[in-house]
């Protein structure tokens, strides 16, 4: 009998969490035992909780528990075969994906190939299917051993950067001729930046508080770098793009009754301060109401237009580039820091969910 160990999390308030540990039965035909090796912790992480009721997200759904009102969040990570009935699926493979805060998980693999496998349990069938995938580390071509920690902190958060500044790009970026990135300290805002670096005809200004100014200014890849006390400075004639990482309700009515008829458009790409839903239907501010960016509607665009290879191909390039932009030795983006068990992540994630945190930190739950 296997022992699992999971880390449940208050639904209604994501800061309080409680430890469950039961048994294991035996593995049904057609299962696979994972063992969960390392996730990364991110903010990203809890806008998953926050939204996690969202009809066309319901990220609760992809490892239910039976305790109403608790859940199990999901995490990006690395994960063994610990036992598996499934051909075609081996004992120490070992592979990338969407794991919850817990020591195993039982899946059930299906459309099994060279890349990998999708989880085919049937609670996850109508859910996301990118959520569902699982690469093998063997066969991705954008894996390094040794940058196992940066994969799982930043790819979940690149593919949306990266997919972003393909939308924005795709869209002429609205005709904007300036872009406004609030919470730009957080890593999915500057990964946004970096994929816009070459472009020369736009001023990309990040916004953030004066506690996180320093950083932002460090990073060295926006225009400017903006408090958002100080948003009424900018000049209001400027064809202006809101790109929306932080939900705060404050930055949004600032910026709309400022800019007024020259913001082009208000694209609400995350949640780092407010864990409440935006309601485009109660719009009562000028401008153009919030629209949501989900980054597999533009990865499915993409798949179309260019075929999945050529994506992949273009994804891992840019990945492996940020990767080691954020790794620079003497100008470094990101500091991992490593945290030992469930229990060491519970305290994390309140100050994740209180914000308690610093955004030169990169955090890595080793199981």
């Amino acid at each position: 009998m296997t022992e699992i160990t999971r880390l449940l999390t208050n639904q209604d308030k994501l800061a309080e969490s409680q430890l469950e540990t039961t048994d294991l039965g035996p593995l049904a035909d057609g299962q696979a035992r994972m063992r969960i090796h390392r996730v990364a912790l991110t903010a990203n992480n809890i806008t998953y909780a926050a939204f996690g009721h969202t009809p066309h997200l319901r990220y609760w759904d992809f490892f239910p528990v039976a305790d109403q009102g608790w859940g199990q969040m999901p995490a990006w990570g690395f994960a063994e075969v610990e036992e598996t009935t499934v051909e075609g699926i081996e004992p120490g493979e070992r592979f990338y994906g969407f794991w919850p805060l817990a020591t195993h998980l039982i899946v059930e693999p299906v459309r099994i190939s060279e890349r990998g496998f999708y989880d085919g349990a049937s609670h996850r069938l109508e859910l996301v299917s990118a959520y569902n995938q699982y690469q093998r580390i063997s066969t991705d071509a954008a894996y390094r051993p040794e940058s196992e920690n940066y994969q799982m902190l930043l790819r979940p958060l690149f593919i949306t950067s990266f997919m972003l500044a393909d939308f924005l790009e795709d869209n002429a970026f609205f005709g904007a001729k300036r872009i406004l990135v609030s919470s730009a300290s957080s890593k999915t805002a500057y990964g946004t930046v970096f994929c816009l670096q070459d472009r020369n005809d736009l001023e990309v200004i990040g916004l953030t508080s004066s506690a996180n100014t320093g950083f932002v200014e460090g990073l060295g890849c926006y225009d400017r770098v903006v408090n958002y006390n100080d948003i009424k400075a900018l000049d209001p004639g400027v064809p202006t793009l809101y790109v929306d990482f932080s939900g705060n309700d404050a930055v949004r009515e600032t910026i709309h009754r400022h800019m007024a008829d020259r913001l082009v458009h208000n694209c609400y790409a995350g949640s780092a301060h407010n864990h409440e839903h935006i309601s485009e239907t109660e719009w009562t501010l000028p401008g153009p109401a919030p629209k949501r960016y989900f980054a597999p509607d533009q990865i499915r665009k993409r798949n179309a237009d260019w075929g999945p290879a050529e994506v992949t191909r273009r994804f891992n390039q840019a990945q492996l580039a940020f990767i080691e932009r954020v790794q620079q030795p003497d100008s470094p983006w990101i500091h991992v820091q490593e945290h030992n068990g469930l229990t060491s992540a519970q305290s994390l994630l309140r100050s994740l969910v209180n914000g308690d945190v610093d955004p030169a930190d990169g955090h890595v739950v080793k199981l």
